[in-house]
């Protein structure tokens, strides 16, 4: 039987959270899946965020990773990027789950980087954002790098169980019947 992998898109603020997101990386990899992101782009204009739209469309699940701030802003709505790709995630209604920095690992945080790694600017947004998710996403709460990769691994097993037939997801072109046909048939396409 071939194994489906899916294709999670990994939302969070950026320079509050480096350490945490390769972790998450490293654990959507280790579970057999393919993680995509946006932190090769800065989020500063509508057509980055069609770009990401682009990418959550393209993505089988959609992952919110978050700490303590509420991440840039875009100009426009005023809302957060995040915000922005989980409210967009929501309304293509992609299974979404939630991985929120719980208040130990906060004040360690704290501790550690400063006042740097909470929002300091717009917490009222923070929080209604928030409040937005708490009641129908699928939430864990985090306290380090370890205890990220294995609620990931957990929820990447509970979305696979609980939407079976709904995700696509991707697999091995050479385990589809009749690839080799098709590739045959490109071959000769080509020589013609």
């Amino acid at each position: 039987m071939t194994q489906r992998k899916l294709q999670v898109f990994v939302s969070s603020t950026y320079t509050d959270l480096l350490e945490e997101r390769q972790a998450a990386v490293q654990a959507i990899l280790t579970a057999g899946h393919i993680p995509a992101g946006m932190e090769l782009f800065a989020s500063a204009n509508e057509s980055q965020m069609k770009i990401i739209e682009d990418w959550i469309d393209e993505s089988d699940v959609f992952m919110l990773l978050l700490g303590g701030r509420y991440g840039s802003k875009e100009p426009k709505s005023g809302k957060s990027y995040i915000q922005l790709e989980y409210e967009y995630a929501v309304e293509q209604e992609k299974p979404i789950f939630v991985l929120m920095i719980s208040d130990k690992a906060l004040n360690k945080k704290i501790k550690k980087h400063g006042m740097d790694v909470i929002e300091t600017d717009d917490p009222i947004k923070l929080k209604e954002f928030k409040g937005a998710f708490l009641q129908d996403s699928l939430i864990a709460f985090w306290d380090d790098e370890k205890d990220i990769a294995n609620k990931i691994l957990i929820s990447l097993n509970d979305i696979s169980a609980k939407y079976t037939g709904d995700i696509l997801g991707w697999i091995k072109a050479s385990s589809v019947p009749g690839f080799e046909k098709e590739l045959e048939l490109e071959r000769l396409k080509k020589e013609k």
